[in-house]
């Protein structure tokens, strides 16, 4: 058959299921080693985050299986590991993003997951493919949306629409489908596909649930495809009942589903995130840290304001003040402007409930405001201006924050990001173990011996919420 023949799904399919390992690019491999370590330790950590337990509690229930759930000693069955571990990887909000947008939090999960659904050996070079492959595609779908902004400013959320593609593509890749069976996999995936922005309005805890569905989605329609349960070709067509016309309508551009394949590698525009906070902070919390200075002890008390130029769209994602739970203070630039103000960084332990609660940023964050400017584009990065009692205002602007491609985390910066939060979970010498065998994990002979490090005591730790 021509590949013109091909429907879209199929043409994608046709490249998940078929591009040999060789064919990625050392580099590409490299990021994937580095946002593998990344999610796990973000999830090992997050494996004590409440969310995280309450999930686990949830699935617990007649589940039945050997998949374990990462920073625990509990098992369960596949699609419940993949939805408990995609939890825990998005649960303090220091996953990647830039790809579906969390990318790792949700491939991670259903890629581990669908190891314990084969029985061949699945080499580290065969799982890199497939990681890569899942970022590929769940990103490639958002942008045939249109995009970041223009798809989660109608109210969805990417992570969990366009993500479930890519953990449909990695688990079809690690179960061995061929590419008749990755297209039913993906058209299985449309129709397991959803996920709002409603809860920003009222700091509920819904957001943490969108990486495990959209992993235990895309696990169960490549599940679904492997026992031959067809799914639409026709998935990303332009026809009654396809994905884009559903979920894109006024913004779709499917010819970006499949442009640049092979040659553009998504994987390399994803961000590693230094910051406890959405990914829209970041900036911020960059030009804070710089106007801020090196002074350890800053005089609260001759702060006169903070202001914050930025965009409408940046302002209604991150503009709340809420603190009652870490998901809405993870999502407040205020708090993150205050956090380093105050305590002096904006990572996760200026985020407990101690720490969001300290009387200190409640009276920096009356002082900053925030100001919408017109003129600028959706995700432009806002300008902050500091002003003391004893100086001239002075304003910065960082144009790409630390983290993101262009301006990425150090390999020893990641490295000690996933210490100390593989730490707050599982001991030393499995974490060691786990670092050097994710880092050479294109010479490991089956991936699944990685599990055993992966055992923890969250259930013992105190809940952070």
């Amino acid at each position: 058959m021509n590949a013109r023949d091909l429907t879209l799904s199929e043409q994608l399919a046709g490249f998940v299921a078929n591009t040999s390992c060789d064919a990625i690019p050392a580099a590409v491999v490299h990021r994937a080693k580095r946002h593998i370590l990344d999610t796990l330790g973000a999830a090992l950590a997050g494996a004590t985050a409440l969310e995280a337990r309450s999930a686990r509690a949830v699935m617990s229930v007649g589940s039945h299986g050997n998949v374990l759930a990462w920073g625990t000693e509990q098992t369960f069955g596949a699609r419940d590991a993949a939805f408990v571990n995609g939890v825990a990887a998005h649960a303090l909000e220091l996953d990647d993003s830039g790809g579906c947008d969390h990318s790792g939090a949700v491939v991670l999960p259903a890629a581990f997951a669908a190891l314990a659904c084969t029985e061949r050996p699945v080499s580290g070079r065969e799982f890199l493919a497939a990681v890569v492959m899942g970022y590929d595609v769940g990103r490639r779908v958002l942008e045939a949306c249109g995009g970041y902004s223009p798809h989660n400013g109608r109210g969805w959320h990417s992570t969990m629409t366009c993500g479930v593609f890519g953990a449909a593509a990695a688990s079809a890749r690690l179960l061995g489908l061929d590419a008749a069976h990755t297209a039913a996999a993906l058209g299985h995936a449309g129709s397991f596909s959803g996920g709002l922005w409603g809860f920003i309005h009222d700091a509920s805890q819904t957001k943490r649930m969108h990486t495990g569905r959209a992993a235990e989605g895309g696990l169960l329609a490549a599940l679904l495809a492997k026992q031959d349960v067809s799914g639409p070709t026709q998935v990303f067509e332009n026809v009654w009942g396809g994905f884009f016309n559903a979920f894109a309508p006024d913004t779709q551009q499917p010819e970006a589903l499949l442009a640049d394949l092979g040659v553009t590698w998504k994987i390399v525009r994803c961000s590693i995130k230094p910051h406890a906070s959405c990914r829209s902070t970041h900036a911020a919390v960059d030009a804070t840290l710089q106007l801020r200075g090196h002074q350890t002890d800053l005089d609260l008390d001759k702060l006169r304001g903070v202001h914050v130029r930025l965009s409408a769209f940046v302002n209604n994602m991150c503009g709340g003040r809420d603190l009652d739970k870490l998901a809405s203070a993870q999502m407040s630039m205020p708090h993150a402007i205050a956090a380093v103000l105050v305590h002096g960084h904006a990572g996760i332990g200026a985020y407990l409930e101690a720490q969001r609660h300290d009387p200190r940023i409640a009276a920096v964050m009356a002082r900053v405001t925030l100001e919408v400017d017109p003129t600028m584009s959706d995700l432009d990065e806002p300008v902050i201006t500091l002003s003391m009692a004893d100086a001239e205002p002075r304003s910065q602007q960082v144009l790409v924050p630390l983290g993101d491609p262009r301006n990425p985390v150090s390999d020893a910066d990641l490295a000690a990001k996933y210490r100390v939060l593989a730490g707050m979970t599982i001991a030393q010498v499995p974490m060691n173990a786990l670092e050097t065998a994710v880092l050479d994990l294109d010479n490991l002979a089956d991936v699944r011996t990685l599990m055993p490090w992966l055992s923890g005591d969250a259930d013992a730790k105190p809940v952070l919420r």
